[in-house]
């Protein structure tokens, strides 16, 4: 009889491309592990409407004297959306590279779900070990407890480690 060994699986939420260093400290969390570790990593696609939304604010914001509003047809943002698409993807796959490159058992995903809730749901597809995020620094959303982390905890039941990218 040959026993499979477990898999140690451990899901990899990101904000942002990892960077070669942000790998290698993802990788060292777990050279301990005795079983082997799967990594799978989740990158959200960014919402173009709400891109060109945020846009058209900070444009209005800074205009002392408002210029004609800035109009985009479904087809543009549909355009744009399909740009973020390609680029979240790309971004993916770089990232994906670079665990590989440290030796990473791996598999990326683009999601367009809530970032928390598609971390959640693939910690339970995967009946993940852990769960791991990467963002940049939100000191308003992480005061507040309304950051990725915070959200997550109160989701899902398995430990969570916030990391900061670099």
């Amino acid at each position: 009889m040959t026993i499979t060994p477990t898999t140690y699986d451990v899901v990899l939420l990101i904000e942002q491309p990892l960077s070669a260093q942000d790998a290698k400290q993802v990788r060292s969390l777990h050279e301990e592990v005795a079983d082997p570790v799967r990594y799978h990593l989740l990158l959200p696609v960014e919402d173009a409407a709400a891109r060109v939304e945020s846009a058209m604010g900070s444009i209005a914001a800074s205009e002392v004297l408002a210029s004609p509003a800035l109009v985009m047809d479904s087809e543009n943002i549909q355009e744009v959306q399909r740009e973020l698409l390609d680029q979240a993807r790309t971004d993916c796959d770089g990232c994906v590279a670079k665990l590989k490159n440290q030796g990473a058992d791996v598999n990326g995903e683009v999601v367009s779900a809530e970032p928390v809730e598609a971390l959640a749901a693939k910690v339970k597809e995967v009946q993940a070990a852990e769960a791991i995020i990467l963002t940049r620094m939100h000191v308003i959303a992480e005061f507040f407890h309304v950051d990725w982390t915070s959200r997550a905890r109160r989701k899902i039941g398995v430990p969570i480690l916030h990391l900061l990218e670099h």
